[in-house]
């Protein structure tokens, strides 16, 4: 699984719901798209948009994916039962070899970006050198180039491309198995755009990536990958439109920063024709806001923070359709590994024992569900089969949340007299985390630790940077694959935001990459991971989510996804009757 960091909003408004204005669906005969039809839906979002590329370390947010799947189209996508569908309508792939693997990826001929160039050997080549790590340098003074989110091992494995003739079939051979093949790479970002903003042309890009030798200065390739890595970070509508350009069933028309982006059908997009003319995604942090908006009519779908009120007032509203279930996404805290703070194992330890993760599930999540449980686990969520195993095994049971007295009292101990202080990164404009940070301030006062404020509304571009002791964030999965104990956990991840480093940890990782064919071998190498987590002190999971949908009962084809895609996992079937 690819992790997304994701802010969940509860109570306070991230934009106030004046911003809204109706968007409802009119209609001039018939209810199946034809001419003569025009068909809108709006979407009520918790966060707000800031990046085209959802690659990149400071694009790689939960509302960046979501657009990005009705942008963009691909080899394949993840359905509602997080199974692989491979895309016919955009191209094929198949596995060729298994022995070295080899995978072949071809690009049907009609395939054309929204501004008609067409998807070929450049879009492929930057995809995999973006992917794969491939130019970037070993260790802490290797040259880094792309800054890539993921986990870039598992492309990492492979030799430079070999392409067709043609430019669109291009097949890649690895070194070794990997577990996750099927989803290791995807077209990503126009190459031919990403050229442009470096100032180069499509044909030098390809030059570059195909010519430079890895971890070596290169001053043309530092201006594709700067381009790649901050060039589509965007709050608003950009001067530069050639950043919109798009693959998928949608294309963005509008952008109104921290309020909405707005998308119309892409008529280059070779898949089955989307049944709405134009959906706008708006950005309503406050579940209350939400409803209101539903119920007035100026959203059709809406997705808030799921509480008992929130899924009784869906429930009791007229001509509302309601879809629950749970997230593969959960909230954690994540200690700073290159903080000086924090470099005390006893230090670490202290802190932690002092998060008061019962009571935290028991003011956010309880009241929705009685059930609700502290999560124990980094590696697996409640909901997961291999969770009740996993806790079992991992020493989750030396930071025990039944007992905040006992924990505060061994807290002091491992201080020794010590008071640190500790600089907490969170949301500031979420509510959830707001809470949760004040709880934690409180709590780790009672040890003799100072907690310093530092929520921040721009929190996701200040994760990578580190000037930090802690964060309070949250991970969401897309359901499938194994790549996120090397993204998060594993030393040079472009999840691993926190500089932790466990060399056994490191080689698990490694191993799940190639272990192909044993499920019980992966499994028992997770769950070894998680040990080593709680062993170093590394952070606390907090919760599992808990997801709800509402939607106006004219709307179709709406379903409950658990991963990170969520409703617009579909987008193109979506549909109203009128």
């Amino acid at each position: 699984m690819r992790f997304s960091r994701i802010s969940k909003a509860l109570g306070v408004a991230a934009v106030s719901a004046l911003a809204l204005s109706a968007c409802a669906s009119t209609d001039n005969g018939g209810d199946d798209g034809d001419s003569g039809s025009t068909k809108s839906i709006s979407v009520a979002e918790l966060n707000t948009f800031s990046s085209l590329n959802t690659g990149s370390s400071s694009g790689n947010t939960d509302i960046n994916n979501k657009i990005a799947t009705a942008t963009h189209n691909g080899f394949y996508s993840i359905t509602d039962q997080l199974e692989v569908k491979h895309n016919d309508d955009f191209g094929s792939f198949e596995k060729v070899s298994d022995d070295p693997l080899k995978v072949k990826y071809t690009v049907n001929e009609d395939e054309q970006w929204s501004d008609g160039n067409k998807i070929d050997k450049a879009d492929l080549l930057l995809a995999w050198a973006s992917q794969s790590g491939h130019f970037n340098g070993e260790g802490e003074n290797g040259e880094q180039f792309f800054d890539y989110a993921g986990d870039s091992e598992g492309l990492g494995l492979t030799d430079m491309p070999e392409f067709s003739d043609d430019g669109r079939t291009m097949t890649l051979t690895y070194s070794k198995p990997y577990i996750d093949w099927e989803t290791a790479f995807d077209v990503g970002l126009p190459a031919h755009v990403v050229a442009k903003k470096a100032g180069i042309s499509e044909e030098d890009l390809v030059n570059t990536l195909t010519s430079a030798k890895p971890g070596e200065k290169n001053e043309q390739l530092s201006k594709i990958a700067d381009a790649w890595n901050t060039g589509f970070d965007t709050t608003k509508m950009p001067d530069d439109k050639d950043l919109l350009v798009a693959s998928g069933p949608y294309k963005i028309k509008d952008i109104v920063e921290n309020q909405s982006v707005t998308l119309e059908k892409n008529d280059k997009y070779t898949g089955d024709a989307p049944k709405i003319d134009e959906i706008t995604m708006r950005s309503i942090g406050d579940a209350n806001g939400q409803l209101q908006a539903l119920n007035n009519g100026e959203v059709q779908v809406i997705s808030p923070q799921a509480n008992v009120d929130t899924i009784q007032q869906l429930k009791d509203a007229d001509g509302v359709k309601t879809l629950t279930g749970d997230q593969l996404l959960y909230d954690h805290v994540d200690l700073n590994f290159n903080s000086d703070v924090f470099k005390d194992e006893n230090t670490r330890k202290a802190f932690l024992l002092t998060i008061p993760r019962q009571s935290i599930v028991d003011k956010l999540m309880k009241p929705m569900n009685s059930d609700a449980e502290v999560l124990n686990s980094q590696v697996y969520v409640n909901s997961q089969d291999e969770y009740k195993e996993a806790v079992e095994k991992n020493d989750s049971s030396e930071f025990p949340s039944s007992d905040m007295d006992a924990n505060i009292s061994q807290a002091k101990e491992l201080l020794g007299g010590k008071t640190p202080t500790v600089r907490l990164l969170y949301n500031s404009g979420n509510k959830a985390r707001a809470d949760v940070f004040q709880m934690i301030q409180e709590s780790a006062k009672k040890a003799g630790f100072n907690v310093e404020d530092l929520g921040a509304a721009d929190w996701s571009k200040k994760l990578p940077g580190g000037d930090y002791d802690a964060s309070l964030f949250g991970w969401t999965s897309s359901g499938v694959g194994h790549s996120a104990f090397g993204q998060i956990f594993a030393d040079g991840g472009g999840g691993n935001y926190n500089g932790y480093n466990n060399e056994d940890v490191n080689k698990k990782a490694d191993e799940i990459r190639t272990t192909v064919g044993d499920d019980d071998k992966v499994k028992d190498l997770a769950i070894g991971i998680d040990k080593d987590l709680f062993d170093d002190s590394y952070g606390l999971p907090l919760f599992q989510q808990a997801g709800v949908v509402g939607m106006k009962d004219n709307v179709e084809n709406v379903t409950f996804n658990p991963g990170s895609s969520q409703v617009w996992w579909n987008v193109e079937k979506w549909d109203i009757k009128n």
